[in-house]
């Protein structure tokens, strides 16, 4: 039988620098657990708590404003070229997106395969379509190009051969091939904003 390994000081300071709370009753628990350790704990508590005091007494109620507007515009922000809306749909998603658009599930599926000429998307399709996927028309231009497919693992290990990319077709051949009526096809691609 092998005694477990007691743990080094640089582990007992990074699991105490992680703590959700590093308060006195945090610090208490760590100097009794590991009081080999306790100069360094204090010494870290301390560092901990000035950092957060300094921060504090440097920013005013503004200043948190704005970060707090920045961080929501980040975080809320399709500039980035890597968010691709469609990677985070599920099959309830994609249904649910499918039909608040009314069209088949395999339309959008094109769409995250990235088998559309969107050159031939109707502007008003693609902003309903941003809309639906909260993000914008641009995000959704940027992912078109069909050299940028990128096949779900899931989906990629069941062919015996290597996959390639699939030839782009127009909204209208999309919308035909999934067996959408003619007077749909019509809504669907007129233009008007």
């Amino acid at each position: 039988m092998s005694v477990p390994a007691k743990p080094t000081r640089e582990e007992v300071l990074d699991a105490f620098s992680v703590e959700k709370k590093a308060d006195p009753e945090t610090l208490e628990h760590y100097i009794r657990t590991y009081p080999e350790f306790a100069e360094d704990l204090i010494d870290l508590s301390w560092q901990l708590n000035s950092v957060t005091t300094q921060e504090e007494e440097h920013l005013t109620s503004m200043d948190m404003a704005k970060i707090e507007t920045a961080w929501s515009i980040y975080r809320s922000s399709s500039a980035s070229p890597k968010s691709d809306p469609f990677a985070a749909l599920s099959a309830t998603d994609l249904r649910s997106a499918a039909l608040n658009l009314g069209v088949p599930r395999q339309v959008l599926s094109a769409f995250r395969e990235h088998r559309v000429l969107l050159s031939t998307v109707p502007k008003r399709f693609l902003l309903r379509l941003a809309t639906t996927l909260n993000t914008s028309v641009e995000t959704i231009l940027s992912l078109g190009s069909a050299s940028s497919l990128n096949l779900e693992p899931s989906r990629a290990y069941k062919a015996d051969s290597k996959p390639k990319v699939a030839e782009q077709v127009s909204f209208v051949r999309l919308l035909t091939d999934a067996g959408v009526t003619d007077e749909d096809i019509r809504d669907l691609t007129v233009d008007g904003e």
